[in-house]
């Protein structure tokens, strides 16, 4: 018998079904062990030695690993072909040798695939290898190395930046070029310009549209036109001449198609053209992987296997046609910055599975492997030609010059299955067509319209743009965008809007606090290489420890440096890097930092646990408050801002929901939910003021306690309106201004009066005694349909052939039990057991080993 691991159980069932009954098949459900999030996990003292931590459902799982090998002549680890499957397959070895016994006489081996197909996986098991040790170290040594910034920076934020979240080594660079970008985006000053279209006529009637491209024998610029006088007359120009075809050049043009997709390149289009995240593009190119239609999708490759590539060519030819079959097959070399190219680029392992034939349920899975499959087979079509026209035309005096571009589709070649997705473009001239224009021909003015434009900022960064952007400049690897993308926004670092990032305020803080005391470690060129030393470790050239210690020397002195900062010394340094945009110069030169409240005190950062806020220096004096961003108007989404809760710094919003109008403290953080309480009808919503929205917030009040018990009795405000409660009897409240201002004795009365409505006498029959159980009492009482006994909430009929007067507390607690048994739902049937083995008899445990050390 031979035990193969493999990461998943999906993965396991696909490849069982190829290997036969030689063969046991168990999953390791991804990382076994991990690094604790604690202090010492990584111990620089002591040469960077790493303490590992199992969890109880990986314990179970290297059991079952152990004892299947325990009983098998071979170990085959078959985890994915990248650094973490390398590193899965090192984990579990590690832990299989610390068992005693497990490990005799078991041989070990180690194969990869790129594709879990029958041939593949044959392959790859006639070609074993040892488990490669220098991919292993940089798996080690990034792992440190995001430990180390991760458990040391991030406590600094918290220190010195309270409501600060994290940091991390790729997390905090991604941030700062969301946050870069929207500081240029503040910054940017638009530009007016003009331009000057023509709608022109042959003299074979065919209407054509033309820009000017030269004035009075100049040629035009962008900013030649700046104002609506000088495109005025440059209009009057253009209409008082007489203009003729000049020129005219028609030469051809090719397009080539894109490769096939690497991981960072799926992600993008996925996101431009299936409006999927990098995260949800990952989680389904891992489904369709792992049941063997798709090659491995963690890749920097962009080229195919020769036998692909034969595959390729033959679906085109029966699909499309011999003549959208290049001559040659394409290879193609990657762009990309730091790419290991040891894998092929992703595709579909079978090309003449055609995505109407894939028997996949799930919408998503087949979406994106129609996506995959068009562009591996685009990317070996032929090329589109088109034929590519310019026509000048000039004025009798040539003063005046008039351009027509367009181009013509002569063959689609590629563009027939596939065209590549752009991220803000704006529409091409030469994509217009032309008639047919012949030069020394005259053409007559239909129409001469000036058109004014602005220059736009550069835009937000959008899923694909960001993951193309990090990927140009080395930060991270293409398989931890997904995971770096959704820790910024779990974070609240930024939100998305319309499909972009933009950065919180908690963000912004964040990368401003890194720029000034850890700015090397939040460059850019310093993440790109450190990737290429990693680069350098996984291929044997340097030993991972030295990364480390170079590392860590310096950066251990950064943190040491910030011990003394006083978060006072840190606010105000914030202060001043931040202060365009959130002390923006005021229109009348007035000191944009003085309270407006108060006129005396100065505006400055403050923070709390949930974040940072702009207060006055004077406070408690003065209470004054707004958000970072905002002078306390209302945003642009409809909320409107009623200012900050003096206790945490958090904002208060008045915002409409679907139950009608409520107050909102703060923004979610991760899954908690934020503080929230409805306006109730006859209070107007648009006139709430921060004092009652915060009294709000702060329901239920205590009234008192009811002089018959002593529990407290509670007014709040719920679906249906205010209302006062007290041991589960409920009143509601006509003026909701009571809530806040009921007394206790006008509460006892209503709930009284509440208690007779709810279909009963208020006063019990008989009082029967305590529940053995809880002591609670158990009474008898006549309601709308006969008489009941009464246990807290749980109501018993008295059955009629039991008189009232006569029930006994044992019958009542029977009745009762059966009552509350009878509101339950059915537990769901449980499977039956399979018949324990005998314990075998206990050994001593190695003791735990610092691995890797």
């Amino acid at each position: 018998m031979k035990t193969v691991v493999v990461e998943s159980p999906a993965k396991a069932k696909t490849i069982n079904k190829y290997l036969g009954k030689d063969y046991k098949v168990l999953a390791s459900f991804g990382h076994v062990r991990d690094l604790p999030s604690k202090n010492g996990s990584v111990d620089p003292d002591n040469d960077f030695a790493m303490i590992w931590e199992v969890d109880s459902d990986a314990k179970k799982r290297i059991k079952d690993i152990a004892d299947a090998t325990k009983s098998s002549d071979e170990l085959i680890l078959a985890t994915d072909p990248d650094r973490e499957g390398e590193a899965i397959s090192w984990h579990v070895l590690e832990l299989l040798k610390a068992k005693r016994g497990v490990m005799k006489d078991v041989t070990v081996k180690r194969v990869v695939f790129n594709e879990i197909t029958k041939s593949a996986i044959l392959q790859a098991m006639d070609a074993p290898r040892d488990i490669d040790e220098p991919l292993v170290d940089a798996y080690l040594a990034r792992r440190a190395l995001d430990y180390l910034v991760g458990f040391n920076l991030s406590p600094v934020l918290w220190r010195k930046l309270p409501g600060s979240r994290s940091a991390g080594r790729v997390q905090s660079v991604s941030l700062r070029l969301i946050c870069d970008r929207e500081l240029e985006i503040e910054q940017f000053k638009a530009e007016e310009y003009w331009t000057v279209e023509v709608n022109l006529s042959t003299q074979a009637k065919d209407k054509f549209t033309a820009q000017l491209h030269i004035l009075n024998g100049d040629k035009l610029k962008k900013f030649t036109l700046t104002t609506a006088e000088q495109a005025a007359a440059a209009e009057k120009a253009i209409s008082d001449a007489r203009f003729t075809i000049s020129n005219v050049i028609s030469k051809p043009a090719k397009r080539y198609p894109a490769p096939p997709f690497t991981t960072s390149t799926l992600q993008q289009e996925a996101a431009r053209k299936l409006g999927f995240n990098a995260q949800r593009t990952m989680r389904c190119a891992q489904k369709i992987y792992e049941v063997g239609l798709i090659t491995y999708m963690r890749t920097d490759g962009v080229s195919i296997a020769q036998e692909a590539l034969h595959s390729c060519r033959d679906v085109i030819g029966a699909e499309y046609g011999k003549n959208y079959v290049p001559a040659k097959p394409r290879f193609y070399k990657t762009k990309a910055k730091n790419a290991q190219e040891a894998h092929e680029a992703i595709r579909p392992t079978d090309l003449k599975r055609l995505p109407k034939n894939i028997s996949v349920q799930d919408d998503d899975q087949r979406r994106l492997y129609d996506l995959i499959w068009k562009r591996t087979i685009a990317s070996q079509m032929a090329e589109a030609n088109f034929e590519r026209t310019t026509a000048d035309i000039l004025s009798e005096d040539g003063k005046c010059g008039l351009r027509a571009t367009g181009s013509v589709q002569v063959f689609d070649g590629f563009l027939r299955l596939y065209q590549e997705g752009r991220d803000d473009v704006e529409g091409d001239e030469n994509d217009k067509r032309l008639p047919k224009l012949t030069q020394g021909e005259g053409v007559s003015q239909n129409k001469v319209t000036p058109n004014q434009h602005f220059t736009q900022p550069p835009p937000r960064f959008t899923e694909a743009s960001l993951v193309k952007k990090m990927e140009e400049l080395g930060i991270g690897r293409p398989s931890t965008y997904a995971s770096v993308l959704t820790v910024l926004r779990d974070r609240n670092y930024v939100v998305m809007d319309k499909g972009r990032f933009v950065p919180e305020d908690k963000g912004r803080l964040v990368t401003s606090f890194l720029q000034n005391y850890f700015a090397k470690y939040v460059e850019f060129d310093f993440t790109a290489n450190m990737e290429e030393l990693l680069d350098k470790v996984s291929n044997g050239d340097i030993p991972w420890k030295n990364v480390l210690a170079d590392f860590w020397r310096e950066f251990h002195t950064a943190i040491e440096g910030t011990k003394d900062l006083r978060v006072s010394e840190v606010l105000e340094k914030l202060n001043q890097v931040l202060a365009p945009f959130i002390f923006p110069e005021k229109e009348d030169g007035s000191n944009p930092r003085a309270c407006p409240k108060c006129d005396d005190g100065i505006l400055s950062l403050k923070t709390s646990r949930y974040g940072a806020f702009i207060g006055c220096s004077h406070y408690p004096d003065c209470n004054y408050t707004r958000k970072m961003n905002s002078d306390g108007d209302a945003e642009d989404n409809g909320n409107r801002v009623l200012g900050l809760d003096p206790e945490s710094g958090m904002e208060v919003t008045v915002r409409t929901g679907r139950f009608g109008p409520y107050i909102q403290l703060g923004e979610p953080v991760e899954k908690e939910k934020p503080k929230r309480s409805s306006v109730p009808k006859g209070m107007d919503a648009a006139t709430i003021e921060l004092d009652k929205a915060l009294k709000l917030l702060a329901l239920p009040r205590v009234v008192g306690a009811h002089p018959e018990d002593g529990k407290e009795i509670k007014t709040a405000i719920g679906r249906y309106g205010p209302y006062v409660a007290h041991s589960g009897i409920f009143a509601s409240l006509k003026d909701p201004e009571d809530v806040f201002n009921l007394g206790l004795n006008h509460a006892v009365e209503l709930l009284a009066e509440a208690k007779k409505k709810k279909g009963g006498s208020a006063e019990p029959l008989r009082e029967l005694g305590n529940h053995p159980e809880d002591s609670e009492p158990i009474r008898v009482f006549e309601g709308r349909y006969g008489p009941y006994v009464k246990h807290n909430r749980t109501n018993a009929t008295i059955p009629k052939d039991k008189d009232p007067k006569t029930i006994t507390l044992e019958e009542a607690v029977e009745l009762i039990k059966a009552r509350a048994a009878k509101g339950k739902k059915k537990p769901a049937a449980k499977k039956k057991a399979a018949p324990k083995k005998k314990a075998a008899p206990k050994k001593k445990t190695a003791p735990k080993k610092k691995t890797k050390a």
